[in-house]
């Protein structure tokens, strides 16, 4: 289960890199009710959230074959680019227009 899982996620997620301009366009760039577009609207926002669906998918992958070391280096990552999007949201909500 966690192979066909993971295997889901990181073809997803390039799925999501080869779609990057119709979804950034027709998606992310719209706001949501009363919320603007925030850091999924820019370029670096959306590599970066498709780079933590795909590290999901690596951290499940690396879950099913048992290999420590690229569990530990999927999380690193994870963190890192989690990091990197609560930053990146932060610093584009607050140079909304108001």
């Amino acid at each position: 289960m966690l192979l066909v899982l993971g295997m889901a996620l990181v073809f997803a997620s390039a799925g999501l890199w080869a779609a990057r301009d119709f979804v950034t366009r027709h998606v992310t760039s719209k706001s949501l009710g009363d919320l603007a577009p925030g850091y999924a609207a820019t370029k670096q926002g959306y590599n970066t959230y498709a780079g933590l669906v795909c590290d999901i998918g690596l951290i499940l992958l690396a879950l099913h074959f048992g290999n420590v070391w690229v569990l530990l280096l999927a999380i690193a990552v994870f963190l890192i680019g989690s990091a990197a999007v609560i930053v990146g949201e932060v610093v584009t909500y607050r140079g909304l227009k108001r």
